[in-house]
């Protein structure tokens, strides 16, 4: 059990919140396989005070995806504040996240993402402003420093405690690491040594017994996974699964990864609009296609359909003739 606030979620599995791909559609198809807490995909303060219409279309959460954390990230403490109370009084997510990790350079220029990073006191003052402000818990999602000269993970995340945080996930990459080396285990068992409230670690989880691992070693309050569950949400079930039995749950079939792959798309569809929803799922598609054998040529067509029909049934005929192979190599084998 992981309770941030007064939030209860279930199990410490944690989708993170990835731009671009958490929307209300993926959500929901990661949460039915179990997922503890969702992340919603970050969101600009403002364009929630502007109302921009874009914005306000990704504020939208389904409530079978409760409970949800909603992200949003901004420089400026006033604007931060007003988009903060917005999302308190206008939206169903159960807890209020800001972003202190985006390495983007179009977001660190604005002073928002991970360039809070090198400022405790600048996260203290932004994270009690919004604290102040608002009814839901407040959490932080932060990497461990801006590079290696400036890792200030233990100071930044004890500045959220006292702010009145009530929560922080840590990646242990550096800003300037972008995704790539080694996520560093060492610093998030630091910080988790050095504050009261829970803490999730993020970074390198790609299996179960990753998961299992990071909380033996770090001894975390959760764990937070992120692109091992790209086209992948069998990963958060088998997580949740192994952590709760010690037990590992079997691969899905192809079949299996075709029909969710066909849920999410038509969710997406539903969410937005099937030109829209389309094109946004070639990059999900081949997720769902990744390490399935004989997928090359069904990935590079998957980027030439531009409709529902089109996509469904290059996914489906696949599909059959795996299955048809399958047959075939099991019969020569008896």
């Amino acid at each position: 059990m992981l309770k941030i606030g007064d939030v209860q979620i279930d199990n410490p599995v944690v989708l993170a919140p990835m731009a671009g791909v958490c929307n209300s559609a993926f959500r929901l198809t990661v949460k039915e396989f179990g997922a503890g807490l969702v992340c919603a995909e970050m969101v600009s303060d403002k364009g929630i005070v502007s109302k921009n219409d874009r914005t306000m279309d990704m504020l939208y959460i389904d409530e079978r995806e409760y409970p949800l954390s909603l992200q949003i990230f901004g420089g400026e403490k006033d604007i931060l504040v007003e988009a903060a109370r917005f999302v308190d009084k206008n939206s169903n997510a159960a807890i209020i996240d800001i972003n202190m990790g985006c390495p983007v350079p179009k977001i660190t220029k604005c002073d928002a993402g991970a360039k809070w990073l090198l400022d405790p006191n600048k996260i203290y003052d932004m994270v009690a402003a919004v604290v102040d402000a608002v009814e839901k818990p407040v959490t932080v999602k932060m990497r461990m420093g801006w590079d290696e000269d400036h890792i200030f993970a233990v100071q930044n995340a004890q500045a959220v405690e006292r702010a009145g945080g009530s929560a922080v996930a840590l990646h242990g990459r550096t800003r300037v690491q972008m995704y790539e080396g080694t996520a560093n285990w060492d610093i998030i068992r630091e910080v988790k040594q050095n504050i009261n409230i829970p803490l999730i670690g993020n970074g390198d989880v790609q299996t179960p017994q990753d998961a299992k691992r990071m909380i033996d070693e770090t001894g975390v309050d959760g764990v937070m996974i992120g692109r091992a569950a790209l086209g992948n949400p069998w990963m958060i079930y088998q997580t949740v699964k192994y952590l709760e039995t010690g037990k590992l749950v079997g691969e899905p079939s192809v079949r299996e990864k075709i029909d969710v792959c066909l849920l999410h798309l038509d969710r997406l569809i539903a969410l937005k609009n099937e030109y829209i929803a389309v094109r946004e799922m070639r990059k999900h598609a081949a997720w769902y296609l990744k390490g399935i054998r004989g997928n090359a040529k069904v990935r590079n067509a998957v980027n030439e359909c531009n409709t529902r029909a089109e996509l469904a049934t290059l996914l489906t005929d696949f599909v059959q003739e795996a299955e048809e192979k399958m047959d075939l190599a099991e019969s020569k084998a008896v």
